[in-house]
């Protein structure tokens, strides 16, 4: 079974890139700890560079995937930008964009894609010690800008998501290699259901539908369905569940739709 490494960036008094008081360490930590989770729900070995608020060089990160003798190192960050609310999504990168680890990045990527972050690509990034250093293929996962608004609620409405997008472009990954057999993974996946109450060309419309919605007190996202911005509520587990939410939904006026991923 492969052994995956989860790195969360940062930590200690390397608070990484902050923003209205969120730090960059705090996200990649609740992030790296739920990536893993997941990982090891489906039978998975997994080992965390860290597990608590503690300083590590980057180097360092790398020794001890090293030293655990991974097969695979995943590095959680957050990205940033010099002016707030400039750039937004998802990018991922690796020391080559050749191999596994190109395999593995453009994977998460276009699992996070799902989730509803827009894919930047893959990046060369030869400098970063994480990637250099490492034994095994790596990548570093930028989750998203935390000096942009729109990722940070995109991150916060739908942290679950995000953590298993990343854990599905991994085990995808290892599918894909062979280094996985589908009775390695342990369980079925997870069906999910939502109700999807609009679709449009233009975000701003979605996000305005999804805010009234979490006025209300739903859990709703704006995902890209093809070029266009759905909004959908919700996560249900059981379609009986999904269907009292819809009609729930449809009483207040709202077109509505099931979905699943």
């Amino acid at each position: 079974m492969p052994k995956i490494i989860v790195d969360a960036g940062h930590g200690g008094y390397d608070n990484g890139a902050v923003y209205n008081g969120r730090r960059e360490k705090d996200d990649n930590l609740a992030l790296a700890l739920a990536v893993g989770e997941a990982l090891m729900e489906k039978g998975l070995e997994v080992e965390f560079t860290r597990v608590e608020d503690i300083y590590q060089a980057p180097v360092e990160k790398a020794q001890i995937a090293n030293r655990a003798d991974g097969d695979f190192l995943v590095s959680i960050h957050r990205n940033s930008s010099p002016t707030p609310n400039t750039y937004s999504g998802v990018q991922t990168l690796v020391y080559n964009d050749r191999g596994l680890a190109s395999l593995m990045a453009n994977n998460i990527n276009q699992e996070m894609a799902e989730v509803g972050f827009q894919n930047l690509g893959i990046s060369e990034r030869q400098n970063l010690a994480v990637l250099r250093r490492s034994d095994m293929p790596a990548v570093l996962v930028e989750a998203g800008f935390i000096n942009t608004d729109e990722d940070n609620r995109l991150l916060d409405a739908r942290f679950d998501a995000t953590a298993q997008a990343i854990a599905d472009g991994i085990i995808g990954t290892l599918l894909q290699t062979g280094e996985l057999e589908l009775e390695d993974v342990e369980g079925p996946g997870r069906e999910v259901y939502r109700v999807q109450t609009g679709l449009f060309r233009n975000r701003e419309n979605a996000e305005r539908m999804a805010d009234q919605l979490r006025r209300m007190g739903y859990d709703v996202a704006v995902e890209m369905f093809r070029d266009l911005y759905a909004v959908k509520v919700g996560e249900r587990d059981d379609l009986d569940d999904a269907t009292e939410l819809e009609r729930e939904l449809k009483r207040l006026g709202y077109d509505t739709l099931i979905v699943s991923k």
